[in-house]
């Protein structure tokens, strides 16, 4: 799967991967910049850089809206889907290696812009601080509900899909 998302992120990301954090200062106004919004959340990012080519943030907000609206449709109360991983550079990719990420390969589909994970193992729920009675969905509903979700938009060729067990996320590299 890695040489097919590695394809796809060169055909449509930025040229080469990025140095360091320097290099990507230089690229930034090309890119989109992804923030907490309404759909998802962007974890605390130790070794990646909150931006995406157009196409892959259009894809991540759509994952996020279809993600919300089906939890609605299914009666189920909302929660936010958390990217942990966007775009690394060389650099960063050498940190996580370093730290025993087995899946920081030097060659990464996001060392091109176009590839972010999303965690399936936990949510956003912060907004059940305002809710006295609401009941929490469980995470494996929540898993099942965004894997639904993804595999809708692959099968509409919008993107690929990777299950990531060890780092309990979605690695998604849009088509976009």
């Amino acid at each position: 799967m890695n040489d097919v998302q590695l394809n796809a992120a060169r055909k449509l990301g930025v040229r080469h991967p990025l140095m360091n954090r320097e290099d990507a200062d230089d690229i930034k106004a090309g890119l989109v910049r992804i923030d907490d919004n309404e759909h998802y959340s962007v974890a605390k990012l130790t070794h990646s850089i909150p931006y995406l080519t157009a196409g892959a943030a259009e894809l991540l907000d759509k994952i996020g809206k279809n993600f919300s609206d089906s939890l609605e449709s299914k009666g189920l109360n909302p929660n936010k889907i958390i990217v942990t991983s966007v775009l690394r550079t060389q650099e960063d990719v050498k940190k996580l290696q370093k730290s025993g990420n087995p899946n920081a390969i030097s060659n990464s589909a996001h060392c091109y812009a176009t590839t972010f994970d999303i965690a399936y193992a936990y949510y956003d729920r912060s907004w059940f601080k305002n809710f006295r009675y609401c009941e929490s969905v469980e995470p494996e509903t929540l898993k099942m509900v965004l894997g639904e979700v993804l595999r809708d938009l692959r099968k509409q060729k919008k993107c690929y899909v990777k299950y990531e067990v060890k780092q309990r996320c979605f690695h998604v590299t849009t088509r976009i």
